[in-house]
């Protein structure tokens, strides 16, 4: 009986690999390679699959979400024989299964080196200059090349971007001395017309200054000549008004005596040839108010007879 339980053991384990050979469960987003004694078959979509136990066999399982493959640093001549590393980044996407697994060994390899000798060939055509400054160009052109190149392969290249782009490290100081020297020059440049314009600005602003403080001064000027011209016209008409005499006149002069004598710095001062009219007239005045006689101050002759007038000598 145990031969028996053997043979039976072993039966049941082969039945059960078969029943795993037979079903085939795909993922979804991927695809599978089916031989059938080392030809190909058919290919198997997402999702349960049966296949032939021990005769189709499952070559390659292929993923087809869409894949990001990074590229080492290659380096480049530039057309003014520069050498620059260059980092690439492919985003590519299998589209045919088949065409993957039979029509190239290996697809990643192939991209890597079409991208490597495609972008020679652009960037050769290149300076520097134009190398660091024409990114989108470049992925455009790159990824023409690599899309015709790859579909018989059943790959789809989506987008094709430039890492860093790095030049010499002797021409990267070249880069930064000038670049800082641009800066310094572009600086020197907004300092100097900052300068200029506040020194307009400010030559403005004390022209107006002065314009306006002439025609201020030239206002006060009129209306203190208006105001002491009202002033002389106001004085006038009140002497005129009240017809002053003489006597009157010359009091008031001989009030302005003290003041022109005043001051410690008067050390000489000249009497007008008038004082001495006015000195008349008050003398005149006085006398009349004393001795009642009439203006002048010389007393009022009796008839017939004559005025004897004596001038006394004056002490210089």
């Amino acid at each position: 009986m145990e031969p028996v339980i053997i043979v039976l053991i072993i039966l049941v384990v082969l039945v059960f690999i078969a029943l795993i050979r037979t079903i085939q469960v795909i993922p979804q987003a991927s695809a599978a390679i089916v031989e059938r004694f080392g030809r190909y078959t058919r290919t198997l979509n997402a999702g349960l699959n049966i296949v032939v136990p021990f005769i189709d066999t499952i070559r390659n399982r292929i993923d087809l979400r869409e894949q990001v493959v990074p590229f080492p640093p290659q380096p480049v001549i530039t057309q003014d024989n520069l050498v620059v590393n260059i980092d690439t980044v492919i985003y590519y996407q299998v589209t045919d299964a088949r065409a993957a697994t039979y029509e190239v060994a290996s697809y990643i390899q192939a991209i890597e080196q079409l991208t490597v000798t495609t972008l020679r060939n652009i960037i050769g055509g290149m300076d520097l200059e134009r190398t660091l400054t024409s990114r989108e160009e470049i992925n455009a052109a790159l990824r023409g090349v690599l899309d015709e190149a790859t579909g018989k392969w059943g790959i789809r290249v989506n987008r094709v971007e430039l890492k860093a782009i790095e030049p010499p490290t002797s021409i990267q100081d070249s880069m930064e001395k000038q670049m800082r020297a641009d800066r310094d020059k572009r600086a020197a440049i907004l300092t100097a017309e900052g300068t200029r314009q506040a020194a307009i600005l400010t030559a403005e602003g004390e022209k107006q200054s002065q314009i306006l403080r002439a025609e201020g001064e030239a206002k006060a000027a009129a209306l203190r000549a208006e105001g002491e011209a009202q002033a002389i016209r106001t004085v006038f008409e009140s002497i005129h008004a009240g017809d002053p005499d003489q006597k009157l006149l010359s009091y008031q002069y001989l009030q302005m005596l003290p003041k022109i004598a005043e001051g410690d710095a008067n050390k000489l001062w000249i009497v007008p040839s008038e004082i001495g009219d006015a000195l008349k007239g008050l003398s005149g005045a006085m006398g009349n108010f004393g001795l009642g006689g009439p203006p002048g101050g010389a007393p009022t002759p009796a008839p017939g007879k004559a005025t004897e007038r004596r001038e006394t000598p004056s002490i210089d």
